[in-house]
């Protein structure tokens, strides 16, 4: 048995920029057995794997160690291989997932995601993230991840995790924020709990990120850089309980999978 996968650089203007995330378009689903070893071999951050559904498309996420219930970047990729490479002819596309109906359309050179609002919640801050980041924080929020605020740039640019730390805590991540020096907010990412020490861009972590600096600086439309080693930009807008993400997407490869009779063996059983 084999399978189409595409990989894709997304918030990204050309290929090594931005994160990349594999894509893997299916008939139907396969064992998640299956998809999770897929998504373990392939070592990425993410691996998309989508199915046509009634209403759009079913999209389900896996970083190497587990599936999550929402993923930014592999969602713009997953959108980007069906407009730009299957020849999807729709104004939009609507993906059925974990995080509820997610609609993405192509305007105006980009690719525009609107996703649940995540509104973080003030915290103390935990031991372990302190250890974690080597450095106190102004702030400490929470939503699905912890929020880490400082005071500027250079001190996220320069923040040297230690991620053993850092999977002692309870949530999905930690985000590190600070304002930026040429964009409105800077992060960075960081998941070791779910196999991913930094993440390069994070699309869900601006679901969190967009309403703490819409209440802090008044305002709901952003341009955000998340300074990863890699790094890229994205464009945020707070509409209600939605926040909208826009970004741009580069194939790298076209790949072929060989199962060789992984799935038979499976049906077997």
């Amino acid at each position: 048995m084999k399978l189409k996968q595409y990989q894709v650089d997304a918030f990204a203007e050309r290929v090594f920029e931005g994160n990349p995330a594999a894509v893997c378009p299916l008939d139907h689903w396969l064992d998640d057995g299956l998809l999770q070893a897929i998504a373990n071999e392939n070592n990425l951050s993410e691996t998309a794997f989508f199915v046509p559904a009634e209403k759009g498309f079913q999209l389900r996420w896996f970083t190497p160690v587990a599936e999550v219930d929402l993923c930014g970047h592999a969602t713009l990729a997953s959108a980007h291989v069906l407009f730009d490479i299957l020849g999807y002819s729709g104004k939009q596309i609507i993906f059925q997932t974990m995080s509820g109906e997610l609609v993405v359309e192509a305007k105006d050179g980009l690719l525009t995601m609107d996703f649940p609002a995540r509104p973080p919640v003030a915290k103390p801050i935990p031991d372990a993230l302190f250890a974690g980041l080597g450095r106190m924080p102004q702030e400490v929020w929470a939503a699905n991840d912890y929020m880490a605020v400082f005071e500027d740039e250079e001190a996220v640019r320069t923040i040297a995790p230690v991620f053993a730390k850092l999977q002692e805590l309870d949530l999905r991540g930690v985000i590190v924020t600070a304002p930026g020096k040429d964009v409105d907010f800077v992060s960075r990412f960081f998941a070791p709990r779910i196999g991913i020490p930094e993440d390069p861009v994070t699309g869900s972590a601006h679901c969190e990120l967009t309403p703490y600096w819409a209440q802090r600086l008044g305002k709901r439309s952003f341009e955000a850089r998340q300074v990863s080693p890699r790094g890229g930009r994205l464009s945020c807008q707070l509409q209600g309980d939605r926040v909208i993400l826009s970004g741009r997407a580069v194939t790298f490869m076209m790949a072929e999978i060989n199962l060789g009779d992984q799935e038979a063996n499976r049906r077997r059983r």
